[in-house]
């Protein structure tokens, strides 16, 4: 069997009927983009390991149809998780002889660094958020303040806040995809994981700011412009001309959870409390992606505990 044939079938059968609408959009992207036109017309027995890693070697120098240079380290893992589960499910199906692509060798990846703004530059943004008339940029305050992703922030309707409760549920998330014609769609579905789905208490000075949305709003989105959803890329867009206005050095959307969550362990909160707002699977991950921003709490809570140390002892601050 062809492998641009069981591809389609295999999408259609066994990968639509019971994953998010993002993995299928992405799935499908990464099977038109880069695996039909290299190996699509080829028989599957054809696929052999040696084969295979070429393809995919060539991807991390050349697989960037835009550049023309290499592909992301995530992309090729991305490509790498369809070749190994779509050939797997065929030799399950003992539609192919053998499985071979168990022996793919995955690029390194590394964890990126986490990049949140500064204190001084989170006021300026507020400044210029708080004091301009695009309602719909009032969104960059509430992620500041309750370190919501961007797709959830998006998804977020009104039905979502309970202002008299002070509780924000988090049930959605939004996101585009290109369809087959290279046109991109909105998307709604469910969170990234089960725990994404939580409540999220609402601040008591963010209340106001979310009032005010609330009474310009003509839609049941939280944030919207001219009546709508905003595109996720559209937002974007404006956040980045709200940094530059502002007089902030560029960071993407997402710096704004990061920075959120920085605040908070500066405030003293525990992680625990943190990863369950910020949706984490367990605090572990919360732990080991913020650490660096416990270095000042460490060093505090480190000379508490030293300040118990005998007084009789000589001050290391005082020449002998």
């Amino acid at each position: 069997m062809q492998y641009c044939v069981w591809l389609d079938r295999w999408l259609d059968e066994y990968v639509a009927v019971d994953s998010k609408i993002k993995t299928v959009v992405r799935y499908e992207e990464i099977i038109r983009v880069h695996i039909k036109p290299e190996l699509g017309n080829m028989d599957m027995n054809e696929l052999t390991a040696d084969r295979l890693q070429s393809f995919v070697s060539r991807l991390m120098k050349t697989g960037n149809s835009v550049t023309g240079g290499p592909l992301s380290s995530s992309s090729v893992n991305g490509v790498i998780s369809v070749l190994k589960k779509s050939l797997y499910d065929a030799y399950r199906l003992s539609l192919a002889d053998k499985y071979v692509a168990n022996v793919i060798r995955r690029p390194k990846t590394t964890e990126k660094l986490v990049s949140c703004f500064s204190l001084e530059e989170q006021r300026k943004i507020e400044g210029y958020v708080l004091s301009g008339k695009d309602l719909s940029m009032l969104g960059v305050v509430v992620c500041l303040y309750t370190g919501l992703r961007i797709g959830e922030l998006l998804a977020l309707e009104w039905s979502d806040v309970n202002l008299e409760a002070g509780m924000i549920s988090v049930s959605r998330t939004r996101h585009e995809g290109r369809d087959a014609d290279g046109n991109f769609r909105m998307i709604v579905d469910t969170p990234k994981t089960r725990s994404s789905v939580r409540f999220i208490p609402i601040p008591d000075r963010l209340r106001p700011v979310l009032l005010k949305m609330k009474e310009g709003s003509t839609c049941s989105f939280v944030v919207s412009v001219c009546g709508r959803a905003p595109y996720m890329r559209t937002y974007q867009r404006k956040f980045s001309t709200v940094l530059k206005r502002a007089g902030v050095p560029y960071r993407n959307f997402h710096s704004l959870r990061h920075t959120f969550a920085t605040r908070a362990l500066e405030c003293g909160m525990d992680v625990k409390t943190l990863s369950e707002i910020l949706g984490h699977k367990s605090s572990v991950i919360t732990l080991m992606r913020y650490a660096h921003s416990m270095t000042e709490h460490k060093k505090n809570m480190m000379n508490l505990v030293g300040s118990l140390l005998s007084d009789s002892l000589p001050d290391p601050t005082q020449n002998p």
